[in-house]
């Protein structure tokens, strides 16, 4: 069997899962790593990515019948699922970086009204495999990895997604992996972390990038659950795309300073993609149904993450994060992401007419991982939903180590109201670092529904227990007490994101 190591992972950009993550946290051991340094002394170096509300769990748990404050919907019947790196069998922190951690799969079962089970599982990959000491079924794929970003619902199947070169991994409904899935065998190369399902169209959308590319590639999947089409975008000097919009008409990638470095990656740099000051800094719009792309220049800026977008006349308008540039993807001695400054929300209005694009700060405060109604993908939307986590913002922006103040930073869920420019905040304890909030219609048949007419679900700390647990929010009344809180039985460490997978 060939062995996949990091690099080659590296090299298909595995790596790079998310540039902001937040979600479930666990209790801070607070230990540091001690590296031998010259004879006479030793250096003390932080892992801010390995300790505190990031440390990886070391088990995988299964309890049923779950404890329950308040009550759980009786129309939420189906699988809150969340994904992130959780490193197995690590030996030297020196030699990892947090987003090659392999991927975990974290969740609990809903139905009738009870908390039927929690779970947490490895993806299985090859390399997951031989750490557990279980056999890899199969032929090992080119570029092999425990795809450690998102989790998907699809065409009836559980889909772990990764960017830049690993095949999809599938899962049954208990978490186990099935293995590597390609789209009924119409997949060539690397698919993506995020996705774009049009319900309206019934279409998956995704960008695919590899480094080793001189574009990137636009893919449809069509109902039938097949590839059925694929744009290729030339794109010069393999920058790193982990996420794009969708309107009605129009797909728009975003082409950022961040690209591949060859040399950083021969020299044995954990991830090879640097700050590239030369490297223009742009937005292209292309017609859904392929063509020629129209790129806008814009000043240096890194974006991470789209809430949605939507067509607006001859207007391109995206709500999305944004980060003031630089950006360090690989860390600052942090083996981690870095930027001196947080990310905030922001709306970019694309002028086609004109040529030119508009941006404006929609909320300053830190968050990340902006989620909608997803009934309302490519389509206007009134609201979305983002997560603000003091630990992860902590550890954005003192890499080092260093405690910013106290007050800097706060825990919470925020709901924001983009007709009307306001935003409601479930605030959190000191320590209750939540995750990525996602959307769930109280009734998905009804289109007559309100936008918010439903729940959002959070993984959130328990700094009481030192746990994990699931918190149901009324979309309605969202600074409001729970609707429920169901309280696992482990840790959920901070990580990327997750969906609600509903039951057939």
């Amino acid at each position: 069997m060939a062995e996949h190591t990091r690099r080659t992972v590296l090299r298909g950009t595995a790596g790079l899962a998310a540039t902001g993550a937040l979600v479930g946290t666990g209790a801070g051991t607070g230990a540091s790593a001690v590296a031998a340094g010259p004879a006479t002394e030793l250096t003390i170096r932080h892992y801010p990515f390995m300790e505190g509300v990031f440390a990886p769990v070391t088990e995988e748990l299964t309890a049923f019948d779950l404890p329950v404050t308040g009550r759980v919907p009786r129309e939420l019947n189906g699988r809150f699922l969340r994904n992130g790196p959780n490193v197995l069998g690590l030996e030297d922190p020196r030699a990892h970086h947090w987003m090659l951690g392999d991927g975990m799969v974290h969740g609990v079962r809903l139905r009738d009204g009870r908390a039927e089970w929690y779970r947490n599982r490895w993806v299985r990959s090859s390399q997951v495999a031989r750490k557990l000491g279980e056999t890899y079924p199969g032929p090992v794929p080119a570029e092999d990895f425990a795809c450690n970003t998102h989790v998907i619902p699809h065409r009836g199947r559980i889909l772990a997604l990764q960017e830049s070169g690993p095949l999809p991994y599938e899962l049954d409904g208990e978490l186990g992996t099935v293995g590597t899935y390609d789209f009924r065998g119409t997949l060539e190369g690397a698919f993506a972390a995020h996705t774009k399902y049009d319900a309206f169209a019934d279409e998956l959308h995704a960008i695919a990038y590899h480094p080793d590319w001189d574009h990137v590639r636009h893919l449809v999947v069509d109902g039938s659950g097949r590839i059925a089409r694929t744009h290729r975008i030339p794109v010069a000097g393999a920058p790193m795309m982990h996420d794009f919009a969708l309107t009605e008409r129009y797909v728009v990638v975003f082409d950022l300073p961040v690209t591949f470095d060859a040399a950083a990656a021969g020299a044995g740099a954990p991830v090879p993609y640097v700050w590239n000051r030369k490297h223009p800094t742009r937005v292209g719009v292309m017609p859904r149904t392929g063509g020629p792309v129209r790129w806008f220049g814009i000043d240096p800026v890194f974006y991470s993450h789209t809430l949605n977008a939507y067509d607006e006349g001859e207007s391109v308008v995206i709500d999305l994060m944004a980060y003031p540039a630089p950006f360090y993807v690989a860390g600052r001695g942090s083996d981690g992401p870095y930027d001196a400054r947080t990310a905030r929300l922001e709306r970019w209005s694309v002028d086609l007419r004109h040529g030119r694009v508009r941006q404006r700060v929609l909320d300053d405060r830190p968050q990340e991982f902006p989620r909608v109604n997803e009934a309302r993908v490519a389509r206007r939307h009134r609201y979305g939903y983002t997560a603000a986590a003091a630990g992860m913002t902590a550890a954005y922006v003192t890499p080092d180590g260093a405690a910013p103040p106290d007050d800097a930073f706060s825990d919470g869920l925020v709901k924001h109201d983009l007709l009307r420019g306001t935003t409601q905040v479930h605030r959190l304890p000191r320590g209750a670092a939540a995750g990525e909030a996602v959307f769930v219609p109280r009734d998905p048949g009804d289109r007559r529904a309100a936008e918010d007419d439903g729940y959002t679900l959070a993984y959130v700390h328990n700094p009481d227990r030192g746990l994990a647990d699931l918190v149901i929010l009324a979309a309605q009344d969202f600074t409001g007490e729970p609707v429920a809180r169901i309280q696992l039985p482990g840790r959920v460490p901070l990580g990327f994101h997750g969906s609600w997978i509903p039951d057939a």
